[in-house]
């Protein structure tokens, strides 16, 4: 345990240490310090808990199990649950391919939900904000997240990941799924990661996907990067036909960094 003040040369005075001024650390000026630190506490936890690898469930926060859209409710929660009974299955004994959401209430809670109810591991990548934002009570041990940064709470949701699910959502929801699609489409992702839509009827009318390439603002190559189910199972399908199981779990899904040119 490091003392929380420093004697100075004459040992007249002590003073706390830079690491446990909580003014300092609070500051503007500690604002790299808060950016770091969200990154090396959720690596050293995963490096921990033995994280290997996820898939990551994206979808609105105001979904309920009794409300309005209730059925995405439930197919999120069975999606989760098959996929981690799938998990379960393989050689890795539950390592591979954990639930992880963004802690929260709606489809977050569902997908957490199902997950724990096959028995495994889920992880919640809570974010702090005013309203909506609570984490769920089917988070693992040690696997809930708080965030205060949006851009290093999605670092981790892209960097573990192996695939994601995308269930209807507003502008949080949106947000997520287009960076995926942008750091697929740049080839910011060194593998292949699926995406997939669930609810063909809410993505088909929320938007017109075919009309970008038809427009030329994105190319015809481009629509292959996600695929729209409609069903647990088909999703469950589609993940176990695109997702390598030999691969190296180690492997982060973002590019590696590479030396400027020049």
């Amino acid at each position: 345990m490091l003392p929380l003040m420093s004697e100075s040369e004459s040992g007249s005075s002590r003073q706390t240490l830079a690491y446990f001024d909580v003014d300092f650390l609070e500051s503007d000026d500690a604002r790299p310090l808060r950016i770091l630190s969200e990154y090396l506490q959720p690596l050293r936890a995963f490096r921990h808990h033995r994280v290997h690898d996820t898939i990551v469930f994206f979808g609105s926060a105001r979904l309920t199990e009794d409300g309005p859209l209730s059925d995405y409710y439930r197919q999120a929660r069975e999606l989760a649950r098959l996929v981690t009974e799938w998990s379960q299955s393989l050689h890795a004994g539950g390592d591979r391919f954990l639930v992880c959401t963004g802690g929260g209430p709606g489809i977050m809670e569902a997908a957490n939900r199902g997950a724990a109810d096959a028995g495994g591991r889920t992880i919640g990548l809570n974010i702090g904000l005013p309203h909506e934002q609570r984490p769920n009570p089917y988070l693992s041990d040690g696997l809930s997240f708080e965030f205060h940064y949006f851009f290093m709470r999605k670092l981790w949701f892209a960097y573990l990941a192996r695939a994601f699910v995308a269930f209807p959502g507003g502008f949080g929801t949106l947000d997520e799924l287009f960076e995926i699609l942008t750091l697929s489409q740049t080839r910011k992702l060194n593998r292949l990661v699926p995406v997939i839509l669930y609810g063909s009827k809410y993505w088909s009318e929320l938007v017109d996907f075919e009309s970008l390439a038809r427009h030329g603002m994105i190319d015809e190559q481009d629509l292959k990067l996600f695929s729209v189910v409609d069903s647990p199972s088909e999703a469950l399908e589609l993940l176990k036909e695109h997702l390598v199981i030999d691969q190296d779990p180690s492997t982060p899904a973002l590019a590696p960094s590479k030396r400027p040119i020049g």
